[in-house]
């Protein structure tokens, strides 16, 4: 029994180092798509952070599948590029302690074409959108939105897909496209939905879009971290610079049109602005 008491006891001991360990840290490895994501982290985050004595290093990627992975693998400690439909989703489906740590500011799905300036669109139109379901369906409901198509009634925004189009108003032809590869479609297509990130990126203005997503919290992306993370001291430090004053001016300096945290709004009201 003592013997059992020792080890229980000496696995206590290395649980606490680990844990503590954990919330000293002080170099810390933020992913995000490249574009506006990264540009975010590295104009206005990174150094909020090096102030407090943090070491910090920004990886970029192009998907949105490995960010997640890189996370749940501790290769990073923090990513932000997706929001939380696709987080929980993703998390589901790949079995991955990962959640939500805050919102941040976003740029909206949306609609651009190289061929026309209007949204008079012509029947058997190739209208390109998002692949992955969960950006596919916010496509969707802008579609409805314009009067392009009717979705059945009853249909859960957030899980729309093409079989719940009941009416093809427009005549469009619908091509699914992996986000990424999108701003490159716009020569092929006539219209392309263009997730922000993807958009600013490759180049494209938000200012240039013929229709933008009003973006409510659910599609506003955000910081995850792992799960066990979630209160750990360096993750409340990288919650607080996004929370901050001097990230909310370089929100405004830097990414104007982009949709604004609940927090930064709350700033901005308080400021007079």
């Amino acid at each position: 029994m003592l013997r059992r008491s020792l080890i229980i006891a000496t696995l206590a001991a290395i649980t606490l180092a680990s844990q503590a360990h954990a919330q000293q840290k002080k170099e810390l490895v933020f992913g995000a798509t490249a574009g506006p994501y990264a540009d975010q982290i590295k104009l206005g985050i990174k150094p909020l952070l090096e102030k407090k004595g943090y070491s910090v290093k920004v990886v970029e990627f192009n998907d949105y599948i490995q960010p997640n992975h890189a996370l749940a693998q501790g290769a990073l400690d923090a990513n932000a590029f997706q929001h939380e439909v696709y987080l929980k989703k993703f998390s589901t489906e790949h079995k991955l302690a990962l959640s939500e740590l805050l919102k941040v500011p976003t740029a909206p799905i949306a609609l651009y074409s190289r061929k026309h300036k209007t949204l008079d669109v012509k029947e058997g139109a190739l209208v390109a959108l998002p692949n992955d379901p969960t950006n596919a369906a916010r496509a969707l409901v802008v579609l409805q939105e314009i009067g392009w198509v009717k979705l059945k009634e009853g249909t859960d925004p957030i899980r729309a897909s093409e079989k719940d189009v009941a009416v093809n108003i427009k005549k469009i032809k619908l091509v699914p496209i992996e986000a990424a590869q999108l701003p490159r479609s716009l020569g092929d297509t006539d219209y392309s939905f263009v997730n922000g990130n993807f958009a600013l990126a490759s180049g494209l203005k938000l200012t240039e879009a013929l229709v933008l997503e009003k973006t409510g919290p659910t599609y506003q992306n955000l910081v995850a971290v792992r799960t066990a993370d979630r209160d750990a001291a360096w993750a409340k430090d990288i919650a607080e610079a996004y929370r901050s004053k001097e990230f909310l001016a370089v929100t405004e300096k830097h990414f104007a049109g982009f949709v604004k945290t609940d927090y930064q709004q709350a700033l901005g009201a308080a400021a007079g602005r």
